[in-house]
């Protein structure tokens, strides 16, 4: 028989702390499968934070949140958006598809009293165009001067 060192039960230990960490199958797979409902067109003003050419997506700051009050969203962008013609920092209005898939009250739950997430739906973004902003004109700066 042979007897284990006290540096391998610790390990043992270690591997059920990180096997509790893990989310519950069921909760993954309804994360996964997730349905998506009908896409709502949305327009936002905000500037790229981040710009991935590889993945075709970017990072954007909008000033106006979205539904779940979120100010930073990762676009998918449109095949007709070039990622090489987008410039960070500039600021644009954002013409995009949010894709919301709920959450069922069970997995809400979960998330919240287990990992402390509030999370009650699954949200994807499309940029579907975008339109250069002239935020910085001397016709705004004039009527702000007014007020």
């Amino acid at each position: 028989m042979v007897k284990k060192t006290d540096e391998e039960k610790p390990a043992k230990k270690e591997k059920k702390a990180s096997k509790k960490d893990d989310i519950p199958d069921w909760v993954s797979d309804e994360i996964q499968n997730a349905k998506f409902e009908k896409p709502e067109e949305l327009k936002r003003a905000g500037y790229i934070l981040e710009i991935y050419d590889s993945d075709n997506k970017i990072d954007a700051q909008v000033y106006d949140p979205i539904e779940d009050g979120r100010h930073i969203v990762t676009f998918d962008l449109s095949k007709k958006i070039k990622t090489s013609d987008l410039e960070k920092g500039v600021v644009y209005e954002f013409i995009f598809d949010q894709h919301k898939a709920p959450l069922s009250k069970k997995v809400s739950e979960y998330l919240q009293k287990e990992k402390e997430i509030d999370m009650n739906a699954i949200y994807k973004f499309e940029l579907k165009e975008m339109e250069l902003l002239d935020v910085g004109s001397s016709v705004s700066t004039d009527e702000e001067l007014e007020e």
